[in-house]
């Protein structure tokens, strides 16, 4: 039972590999017709070979003329054979990287659109490896099916009716041995497409330990965790070391095997041909012509064998990619989904319910309404729900139960775009993409003028640290910010949302990088940014969130407390704890 879903998921990732390559039939089709004409033409070399040799009778009666017009025939049939090959290589490299495009493309465009669920619950360097190395992988196999499958397969086609049209019994020979190789390489090759797919998944456990570990490098050296995560990679090196080998081994015993099989059939045609020969029924260059086809008739069966093997792995890296495209998309818009407009800053939220995992229950009969303008600010221990409220109010995650309205529009009957445009939002963690200074805080207003860039820079006093860059707001930086301080990074991305100014904000931490000195500054620019804008600001720094409108003390996703500084310290409950013990001596 095992073994025949096996064969099903096979065929299945089979068909819909297929399935891409039937947008590109018409090259597929030429190459179809180049490698017929190549095959065809090096058919045709060996009868012209039979040929010259049957005119070389014995010493003193060699046909010179003749021999000299059957050798220029050879070299024009050996141009066109060279010249169908290159075409045939030409559509076949055309349709493997234009299918190998459309893939990757796909594979990129599904975690575009996949749930911060599914991104949060797998690890980044093995998506990475799926749709880098797997399909790299896949190319290759696809390529070498294409290069190999069609010219062997018509080759041994061809072959055949080449020797039928010789000689009958020699052929039946050749045709008895031929299963031999089939079954040969049909045996390994059902043995190797779990030991390619346990090597592919080994090989993105590996890719993910190494981006973990190069993004995090610096901690890993501050707590001297290199031992550790060198025993780590060597155990999980060991392992693809381990199942390569396994694969590997298995699916190189098809060459020598078919290549032993194919020895045998050679062996036969040679014998029985020589005794054709002894008897008349055969001439000399006859003979030498179905040596000629024997070798070309086995030599396809050794291709193929190897292509079999490529084409497992090939498979097996295809199937994970695949489940990476056909994995379930965010919930999509809804035909009907309004475009939220005129936001002025009206939030409810009314008995939500939400939890990462059902187990465990997170926020629970969570009720609030802001008005437009408030600022909110949301405060409370690690793991209580602060961000999660950031996470549900953005539609990062829907809710479980209960509804979040903007404007009386509930936020699953508008579309993402609109309602996310209606927020800036700054985390604590920052994201900066390769590029320059100026492509980084255009990001979310890319028609800005040179000057509102530049007063968005100022008002989040990134101006002056810009200006000391080698080419100011055209410096480039790497990846996620480059050499840029943390404190630079973040004040990039206050930049980046002052520029935008809507009408709602969300400020998640998002002076934690700064000095105290800059904070200070920074938080005027905000008070000014959040004049008549609803806010939400969620700080472990009670001492940033006083002048808050209203303050949620949160604990195990529930609401403690509600009010303003001073009406939550004279209550002298759980905010006054919080408050009080960031002061204590």
């Amino acid at each position: 039972m095992k073994e025949k879903a096996k064969k099903k998921q096979q065929m299945g990732t089979l068909k819909k590999v297929l399935k891409y390559i039937e947008r590109y039939k018409v090259f597929l089709v030429l190459s179809l017709i180049f490698a017929v004409a190549t095959v065809v033409s090096t058919l045709y070399i060996p009868v012209v070979t039979g040929q010259a040799i049957d005119h070389i009778l014995g010493p003193g009666q060699v046909e010179f003329p003749v021999i000299f017009q059957l050798l220029q025939r050879i070299g024009l049939i050996v141009a066109l054979t060279a010249l169908a090959q290159w075409l045939m290589n030409v559509c076949n490299n055309k349709i493997t990287y234009e299918v190998i495009q459309d893939i990757r493309r796909e594979a990129f465009a599904k975690i575009e659109i996949l749930p911060l669920k599914f991104i949060d619950g797998h690890s980044h360097g093995e998506l990475v490896s799926r749709v880098v190395a797997d399909v790299d992988q896949f190319a290759d196999g696809l390529l070498m099916g294409f290069s190999q499958l069609f010219t062997g397969v018509v080759t041994i086609l061809g072959t055949l009716l080449f020797m039928l049209s010789i000689n009958l019994r020699i052929t039946l020979v050749v045709v008895l041995i031929t299963p031999v190789s089939l079954f040969v390489a049909s045996f390994i090759a059902k043995r190797t497409f779990s030991m390619f797919m346990l090597q592919s998944t080994t090989r993105g456990e590996q890719t993910s330990l190494i981006n973990e570990m190069i993004e995090n490098q610096k901690v890993v050296q501050a707590y001297s965790k290199e031992g550790d995560v060198l025993e780590t990679f060597d155990e999980i090196n060991g392992r693809l070391e381990k199942a390569s080998l396994q694969a590997t081994f298995f699916s190189s015993l098809t060459n020598p095997s078919t290549r032993f099989v194919n020895s045998l059939v050679y062996t036969g045609v040679g014998l029985a041909g020589a005794f054709a020969a002894m008897h008349g029924r055969l001439t000399v260059g006859q003979l030498s012509c179905f040596l000629s086809y024997a070798n070309q008739y086995t030599k396809p069966f050794n291709e193929i064998s190897g292509v079999v093997t490529e084409l497992q792995n090939a498979l097996a890296c295809a199937e994970r990619i695949f489940h990476l495209i056909e994995e379930e998309p965010q919930i999509p818009d809804g035909e009907d989904a309004g475009i939220l407009e005129d936001v002025r800053g009206n939030v409810d939220l009314e008995h939500v319910y939400f939890s990462y995992d059902p187990a465990k229950k997170l926020i629970e009969d969570f009720n609030l309404k802001v008005t437009p303008g408030q600022r909110v600010a949301i405060v409370g221990p690690t793991g209580c729900g602060k961000t999660t409220i950031i996470n549900l109010l953005m539609r990062f995650y829907d809710v479980d139960s209960g509804s979040i309205q903007v404007e009386q529009k509930d936020i699953r009957e508008v579309t993402r775009k609109s309602l996310r445009e209606s927020y800036g939002m700054v985390l604590q963690e920052t994201w900066l993409k390769a590029g320059t200074i100026r492509e980084n805080l255009v990001m979310g207003k890319p028609e800005a003028t040179e000057e509102e860039m530049v007063l968005a820079a100022k008002a989040a006093h990134a101006h002056s640290f810009i200006k000391r860059l080698p080419q100011g707001y055209d410096t480039v930086i790497g990846e996620e910010g480059g050499s840029l301080s943390a404190g630079q990074k973040q004040l990039l991305c206050i930049a980046r949302v002052m520029l935008c100014l809507p009408p709602m904000l969300i400020l998640d931490e998002a002076t934690s990088s700064i000095d105290t000195r800059t904070e200070m500054k920074i938080q005027n620019a905000f008070a000014k940014m959040m004049q008549g804008r609803t806010s939400f600001i969620v700080a472990h720094r009670l001492s940033t969130i006083q002048e808050a409108d209203i303050i949620l003390v949160m604990k195990d996703g529930r609401i403690l407390e509600q009010g303003s500084h001073e009406e939550l310290l004279e209550q002298k409950g759980f905010y006054s704890e919080l408050y009080h013990s960031q002061f204590a001596v």
